[in-house]
């Protein structure tokens, strides 16, 4: 056997079945990071023998892991069968808790939604809310197809930051009683599933460098701007969430002066652009959303605090920029979603407001951010779950 397909595991006695599995787990990365290959494909890339190859694609194939998908004709030599990893193998479930909507999806192995629904959250208590999780996060599964047991990993997103210790989440100020003990394990324990819970500008900062306009920046900021304000930074792929988790609750910076607005999240989140409306003078039941229609509109006052708005978010991305230097900007959430109007508006005023000018761009994913974020993290999880099961069953 070639020095090759032996892996040394440090104070651990070397077994021809850890082996086996160490094996197969290198080919089954290698095919889901860099796509469908054959067998001699895989020995020369890996450096495995092609009998060690062979045997392992016949153990993968005979847990459900990986399948034919075609064949490659080369030139001179025979027709070679393509392995790739079967996205059917496993699913994991995302989850966005936000104030005014719940979002909920369910994923293969490959990321690819296979089912997803978006409620209106109606839920005025912490039990209310957690009934609601549990009922759409069922639904969605039962829609998908797919067998329960199969969905084996959930992510939650939520604002706040869970504190793992007391099994709860803290600082979630918009969403009342949420920060109740044991509640995201009361949800697990319904759906029959482990739930790994992470704040939303984290995960929307994940979900944008996977799938979105942040994929391979070296340094990243994704300024998550909504019924709260977060952020969340993301460094060589990986998330920076400091000693405690609370890296990016930027919504607790003092805001200059000393009058109202106190902090960054009074003075830039979707509540403050309606505040900032009602004192330019517009009047009726107002939203974010439709303050900015209505400067689309030429509507005067919505203008004005709209102009306002893009003047403060460049307050945020220049503390960003100080702080972190990062290469790329990322404006999201509900109040990312009229980036359009705001670009200008905090160009400008950053110019003014410091040198450091990092390059600052909308969100590509827009509302699917976080969610996608909470899919992306669970199936780090349900990947390593679902080749442990099958092989272990094999």
């Amino acid at each position: 056997m070639p020095a090759s397909d032996v892996v040394e595991q440090q104070g651990q006695p070397w077994n021809r079945q850890r082996l086996r599995s160490t094996n197969e787990r290198l080919l089954l990365d290698r095919l889901r990071s860099a796509g469908a290959a054959s067998r001699a494909q895989l020995a020369r890339e890996t450096g495995l023998s092609k009998p060690t190859v062979s045997s392992a694609l016949a153990s993968l194939a005979a847990a459900g892991l990986v399948h034919e998908v075609g064949t490659h004709a080369p030139e001179r030599g025979r027709t070679a069968v393509l392995y790739a990893p079967d996205p059917a193998a496993g699913y994991a479930l995302g989850v966005d808790v936000g104030r005014s909507w719940l979002r909920v999806a369910v994923a293969d192995l490959d990321g690819a939604v296979v089912a997803r629904a978006d409620v209106r959250n109606r839920a005025r208590g912490s039990a209310a809310m957690a009934d609601l999780v549990v009922g759409a996060a069922r639904e969605v599964v039962a829609s998908s197809g797919v067998d329960p047991v199969e969905v084996v990993h959930g992510v939650v997103g939520t604002p706040g930051v869970y504190d793992e210790k007391r099994r709860r989440v803290r600082y979630a100020m918009h969403l009342p009683g949420w920060g109740r003990a044991g509640l995201i394990d009361r949800m697990g324990e319904e759906l029959g599933i482990p739930l790994e819970v992470h704040n939303d500008a984290n995960l929307a900062a994940l979900g944008e460098y996977t799938y979105g306009v942040g994929a391979g920046s070296r340094l990243f900021a994704y300024i998550l701007i909504g019924t709260g304000l977060g952020m969340g930074v993301v460094a060589e792929g990986k998330l920076f969430t400091g000693a405690h988790g609370l890296a990016g609750e930027i919504g607790f910076l003092p805001w200059p002066g000393q009058q109202k607005p106190e902090t960054l999240e009074d003075a830039v989140s979707g509540v403050a652009v309606v505040e900032a409306a009602r004192a330019f003078g517009m009047s009726g039941q107002l939203t974010a959303k439709a303050v900015f229609d209505a400067a689309r509109h030429g509507n005067p006052a919505a203008v004005q605090a709209v102009q306002l708005e893009g003047e403060r978010i460049a307050h945020t991305v220049a503390a960003a920029a100080a702080v972190l230097d990062p290469d790329l900007v990322v404006l999201g959430g509900g109040v990312g979603h009229s980036v359009d109007l705001l670009l200008r508006p905090v160009r400008e005023r950053l110019r003014a407001l410091t040198p450091l000018r990092p390059k600052v761009a909308p969100s590509r994913l827009g509302e699917d951010a976080v969610l996608l974020g909470a899919v992306a993290t669970a199936l780090g999880t349900a990947r390593d779950v679902v080749f442990e099961r099958r092989s272990a069953a094999s």
